[in-house]
């Protein structure tokens, strides 16, 4: 199962209270209306990539596998995308994705960088971010086609 699927797929009620805060800004931002499902797999097939630090947790227990290793691989697959030498725009959502800005540091890829989309954070710079629209602009700037943010 793809990890779009994963955070909210098909069918998947309630929406994680991260994903709803994600529509509220995507609405917000692109006046797009709030999607009917939390299936993310559209903007997977349209080169959109989401990635979490650390790719596991114990069930109700958020973080629990930080510092496990996961931070290393997720560095090696965002260097990897950097190497690529195409135009990159990383959407850094809070203090764990940003530790990864000195990566993509220069040449084609840019970062842009917010609160994350947590209940928890969401009020201190999540909302109001624009996210999806800033990282078409810088895409546009790098001569790059923006992405198709819609979702059904």
């Amino acid at each position: 199962m793809r990890w779009a699927q994963l955070f909210g797929g098909p069918g998947v009620r309630p929406l994680p209270r991260s994903l709803e805060n994600i529509f509220a800004e995507y609405v917000d931002d692109l006046g797009y209306p709030t999607p009917s499902s939390g299936d993310l797999s559209p903007w997977a097939q349209r080169g959109v990539m989401l990635l979490n630090r650390v790719l596991t947790v114990q069930p109700g227990n958020p973080a629990s596998h930080r510092g496990k290793g996961w931070e290393m691989v997720t560095e090696h697959a965002i260097r990897a995308l950097g190497d690529r030498k195409q135009p990159l725009v990383a959407i850094l959502w809070g203090r764990d994705a940003s530790t990864l800005k000195p990566i993509l540091a220069g040449g084609d890829c840019v970062a842009i960088e917010s609160a994350h989309p947590s209940p928890l954070s969401a009020s201190r710079g999540f909302f109001g971010s624009r996210p999806f629209s800033r990282a078409n602009e810088l895409l546009e700037k790098m001569g790059a086609e923006p992405v198709d943010w819609r979702l059904p």
